[in-house]
């Protein structure tokens, strides 16, 4: 019996923003029995460009955003879930529409579902990310980063997102833990740092109520450039018009720039990890296999 998964993600004023959302679908239609898809309603024309993609396997929900939900992002945790309580297969797979899965690395990930979906301890599968910044042949490689995240999850357990990024099991009813996971051998790219900076700016305007009070200017060049290296890689087949037509092409930290009291102290994480190995990023998730 084959074991099925579902694809998910939420969006709303995804041209507007300057999201690759259609490259994202795309990336991961294939690998997937059917893409739900959570479109609020919103002020460009998202919902009829997705409806044009005619992909069979896509199942459109309508949504309707809380504006006064303003707790630390709440309202993306609220249409996350959903879209995944609307799947129906045996595992859900998590994409945000700045992210995409990589053609060469599909029968990795079908491998790793094939592995492990016997095994009841494995309860998601963790994903190595790559951060595309200021130009997509830049990386953010700092702690400030995360470098790996759950983004495959087993869709017969009770889960639950506090938020657009990550899970916790919720078996202990009142109390949730992090997932137990095991590596997909696969990545996560994500572009949402390399698109146009009026789109991140946009971006920045509408968000940041959901977070705090003020939108600050983008400006790729204002990071510690000991956080950023080159990008050797090869990009998605999929995203290549749209890193030609909507993201930036070039990218120099600014050599005068100031760093932050967090950028110092990732600049620390950063000598210990290089010391000792670690690895000082941020973890939702608790490998077991």
């Amino acid at each position: 019996m084959t074991i099925s998964i579902s694809g998910f993600t939420f969006i709303r004023n995804g041209v507007e923003l300057g999201f690759p959302f259609e490259a994202s679908i795309r990336s991961l239609l294939p690998l997937v029995d059917e893409f739900v898809i959570a479109i609020g309603q919103g002020n460009d024309h998202t919902l009829a460009r997705v409806r044009a993609m005619h992909e069979p396997k896509i199942r459109i929900i309508e949504t309707i955003w809380n504006e006064r939900m303003a707790e630390r992002g709440f309202v993306y945790a609220q249409q996350k879930m959903i879209a995944q309580y609307s799947c129906i297969s045996d595992w859900a797979f998590y994409l945000e529409g700045d992210e995409l899965v990589h053609e060469d690395e599909m029968a990795a990930i079908r491998q790793s579902v094939d592995k492990h979906h016997a095994n009841p301890k494995v309860e998601a599968l963790v994903f190595d990310y790559l951060h595309f910044y200021g130009a997509p042949d830049w990386i953010a490689t700092s702690p400030a980063w995360y470098r790996r995240e759950c983004r495959l999850v087993r869709n017969t357990i009770r889960t639950y997102a506090p938020d657009g990024q990550f899970w916790v099991a919720m078996d202990r009813h009142k109390r949730g833990r992090t997932l137990n996971a095991a590596l997909a051998n696969a990545h996560i790219y994500h572009y949402g740092h390399v698109r146009k900076l009026q789109y991140m700016q946009q971006k920045l305007e509408q968000t940041t109520k959901y977070w705090t009070k003020g939108a600050p200017k983008a400006d790729y060049t204002q990071i510690d450039a000991r956080a950023v290296q080159p990008f050797a890689g090869q990009h998605p087949r999929v995203i290549q018009h749209w890193l030609e037509t909507e993201a930036e092409k070039t990218f120099t930290p600014d050599p005068h720039h100031v760093l932050t009291a967090r950028e110092k102290k990732h600049r620390w994480s950063m000598r210990l990890e290089k010391l000792f190995g670690w690895d000082l990023s941020h973890k939702h998730y608790k490998l077991v296999a």
